[in-house]
């Protein structure tokens, strides 16, 4: 019998809590070893405990060092920082691994497979801003600092040509702006390049692309790439544009890996428009569940959701409305299931 395995839930706000439901009974119907500890953040954070992150949700993912979280609403006002920040922040969750595969074949992009690993701490997201004021405007000049150690550099790209390693990835191609901005993304560039000549060498081929031809290049031959590997705000652009090759945020899942902890969500908002309606998608927060299998080594109980996910799609042709199709979140979670218990 698996041992169990100590795990934070936080479903989260609008849809959160409807396709965490779904994903649970998907993992009960793989007997996944999961023993929860279910937790609060966002909106829901505030309501329960007056902050978007409770000191006992922190207390929660400290202990377990394994989160899986649903969407989580920002408060408007009050001067609330975003929950989804602060946990990276907190819990130094330096790398964003976000996947991109074709689910359901015959659209625009067909067979894609695309990874994004992105910087999640440093870059120009540190928030280090400013206004200067001329004469009588308080905000006459907005200026905005951005720091990428070579040491947090070298600790993202050392990850990235580790996955690809360990997963069989033929390309990684480090995303850049070093003919601009020299220092601060140029030390990312110079880093990976070092890297790679000292360690990696041979087990995969490495190229390097300025962000904006990247950006273009996967418009026109997203096939060309095979994992991109970048700094925060370019990873943060980079990882919605992949996700729009394989039908929007509904498909995507997320993982934010640091030291000390992992946490595994659904990279989409909290939809309150359709909150309680039954219809939401909940294959991006089951795609994030299964990465989660991957990162507990739990492959083959990964493999089976994500079939089951694949056959449900197009073998049951069963979807959402955000798919064309007309199912609800209960009606694909039962078709889901089914194919779980008969795989």
């Amino acid at each position: 019998m698996t041992q169990a395995i100590p795990a934070t839930l936080i479903p989260g706000d609008g849809i959160g809590p409807e396709i965490v439901d779904a994903t649970l009974a998907a993992l009960d119907a793989l007997g996944a070893p999961f023993e929860w500890d279910r937790q609060v953040a966002g909106l829901a954070g505030v309501q329960v405990a007056g902050d978007p992150l409770p000191a006992e949700t922190l207390a929660s993912i400290r202990r377990t060092r394994l989160a899986l979280k649903g969407p989580l609403e920002t408060p408007s006002g009050g001067g609330y920082r975003s929950s989804n920040v602060r946990l990276r922040e907190e819990f130094k969750l330096y790398a964003n691994l976000r996947p991109a595969r074709t689910l359901i074949p015959g659209g625009r992009f067909d067979k894609i497979d695309l990874v994004v690993v992105r910087e999640n701490l440093e870059g120009l997201y540190i928030g280090h801003e400013h206004f200067v004021q001329i004469d009588d405007d308080p905000h006459a000049v907005a200026m905005a600092t951005g720091i990428n150690p070579r040491a947090g550099s070298r600790r993202l790209l050392e990850f990235a040509f580790q996955h690809a390693v360990a997963t069989g990835r033929k390309k990684v191609t480090i995303v850049h702006k070093a003919n601009i901005m020299k220092a601060l993304t140029g030390i990312f560039l110079e880093t990976g390049l070092e890297l790679y000549e000292r360690k990696y060498k041979g087990q995969f081929v490495l190229d390097t692309v300025i962000i904006d031809a990247c950006a273009m290049k996967l418009v026109l031959n997203p096939w060309q790439f095979d994992m991109l590997v970048t700094t925060n705000l370019f990873g943060d652009i980079l990882s919605d544009l992949v996700a729009g090759l394989v039908g929007g945020l509904g498909m995507t899942p997320g993982a934010n890996i640091g030291t000390d902890a992992a946490i595994f969500e659904a990279v989409h908002g909290s939809a309150p428009d359709i909150a309680g309606k039954g219809i939401a998608n909940p294959i991006a927060l089951m795609l994030a569940t299964a990465m989660m299998l991957d990162h507990c080594r739990l492959p083959d109980l990964a493999l089976r959701l994500r079939n089951g996910i694949n056959d449900a799609l197009n073998v049951d042709n069963v979807r959402t409305g955000d798919l064309g199709g007309k199912a609800s979140t209960s009606e694909f979670t039962k078709a889901l299931v089914s194919r779980i218990a008969n795989s």
